[in-house]
């Protein structure tokens, strides 16, 4: 998860050469930088510790989620796993911050990733689609989950989560549309930007962040 006062890296080269030609086909997308300044490049942890952090981070400011993650990590001696997280009571977790359906959510993550249920390490050899498909069917992830996975744990350059509803607010503000889009009316909109959707979605988050005057990793 990261730290709220760490700097913040900028783009792999890789990854401005793509925001260039998203830009270059949608104008919009262009002027987002100019105004907010450099987009950031925020990743989360692979495997069952970013997938943890996931459930942590829930419904919660980004601030929040990183104490109570501070919280977990020393319950753990530093190092998330399924097992140690498992061979915690659950008395630890709830003063670690964590609720009580989230330590379910929790505790079910990391039984099928200790039982071999749920491989993250095979996700990176997957496609978009077949990871989605795997990470959702655990309680307390859902597509939208699964696509934040995709798109900072993984890094995927497409995934684009269009339940969020920043995404929508921002999409709203930045093409002029005359309502916020629905989830699958922002799909639609997102489709033409492929294969840089997530590339649209982290200048998106970027744009709306800048709009709101709130610091690169708050939510």
């Amino acid at each position: 998860m990261p730290d709220p006062i760490a700097p913040i890296p900028p783009l792999p080269a890789p990854e401005r050469a793509a925001l260039r030609r998203l830009a270059a086909r949608v104008p919009e997308f262009a002027a987002i930088e100019r105004a907010a300044g450099p987009l950031p490049w925020r990743t989360r942890e692979a495997g069952f510790s970013g997938l943890l952090a996931a459930i942590v981070g829930q419904q919660i400011s980004n601030l929040a989620a990183a104490a109570i993650w501070k919280r977990i990590e020393a319950l753990m001696a530093g190092s998330p796993r399924a097992e140690a997280l498992l061979a915690l009571p659950e008395g630890a977790l709830r003063e670690a911050g964590l609720s009580r359906p989230k330590i379910a959510y929790a505790r079910g993550l990391a039984d099928a990733v200790a039982t071999k249920r749920l491989d993250p390490d095979a996700f990176p050899a997957m496609d978009d689609e077949a990871v989605i498909a795997a990470i959702s069917a655990l309680n307390g992830f859902g597509r939208w989950s699964a696509e934040i996975y995709l798109l900072f744990a993984l890094q995927r350059r497409d995934a684009f989560p269009a339940a969020d509803l920043a995404l929508a607010c921002s999409a709203e503000a930045l093409f002029g549309l005359p309502a916020r889009p629905p989830e699958k009316a922002l799909r639609a909109l997102a489709e033409p930007w492929a294969p840089y959707r997530g590339l649209a979605a982290r200048l998106l988050w970027h744009h709306w962040r800048h709009l709101k005057s709130r610091p690169a990793f708050d939510s």
